[in-house]
């Protein structure tokens, strides 16, 4: 594989992001896990020493103004992968709004993903990837149902952050990619799903392989399809 890589994931802990772990450290990444607390199974990871996982605790994405330092604390200085993955998700109606959830989803998978990005911007550099793990729930487009007023909505507007991070990144040799991990049995799903999280940070993994900037903004499936707006 050449020189070793570095990931910084958020989230990491759990699902998705912890799935997305265990596979990129088995390949021979360097993969740091930034979260608010870790877990037994994340932390068996770190504790491997056959992989190379490190971890970041107390971060908190909707102010990760700590994020720089725990960096370079760390040695760091270049991340060829970044990971946005840390998400909230909770279930609404037209006849069951909350709009202190709505405001909390926003704060965590919109603002939460560009806040993030900006911490690490002095360590993005010319073929680093930044990587959003967005959902089909945010597709105009493929909203046939309603509901899920504040996933929906901060969803959307991750998409359209990552399509504003995809070109303002680009002359720096920077690609973003948009990603829509599938329905996933998860925490986060009550554990309904139609993928396990292994199939899905899987699909996940060979997207951002396949990423370059001529492909940089684009919204995907973990299974490859190219999502609509």
């Amino acid at each position: 594989m050449g020189t070793q890589s570095t990931v910084l994931i958020t989230g990491g802990n759990r699902g998705i992001g912890l799935a997305l772990t265990q596979q990129l450290s088995q390949r021979g990444e360097r993969v740091i896990v930034a979260c608010r607390q870790g877990s037994d199974e994340l932390n068996a990871l770190v504790n491997d020493e056959s992989r190379s996982v490190q971890l970041i605790e107390n971060l908190d994405v909707r102010s990760p103004q700590t994020l720089g330092q725990a960096l370079k604390d760390l040695g760091v200085t270049k991340l060829d992968l970044l990971i946005n993955n840390a998400g909230l998700l909770v279930r609404d109606s037209l006849t069951d709004l909350d709009y202190t959830t709505i405001q909390a989803q926003f704060d965590i998978n919109t603002l939460g993903p560009l806040k993030v990005t900006e911490a690490c911007l002095p360590f993005l550099a010319e073929g680093s990837k930044v990587a959003n793990v967005s959902s089909r729930m945010g597709s105009v487009t493929d909203n046939t149902s309603g509901g899920m007023y504040g996933y929906r909505i901060s969803k959307a507007a991750l998409n359209m952050a990552s399509m504003s991070l995809a070109k303002d990144l680009a002359p720096q040799g920077i690609a973003v990619i948009i990603l829509h991990p599938g329905y996933v049995r998860t925490g986060m799903t009550g554990h309904n799903g139609l993928i396990d999280t292994d199939e899905s940070a899987q699909g996940l993994i060979k997207l951002i392989d396949e990423l370059s900037l001529e492909t940089s903004g684009q919204f995907w499936h973990t299974n490859g399809e190219a999502l609509p707006w």
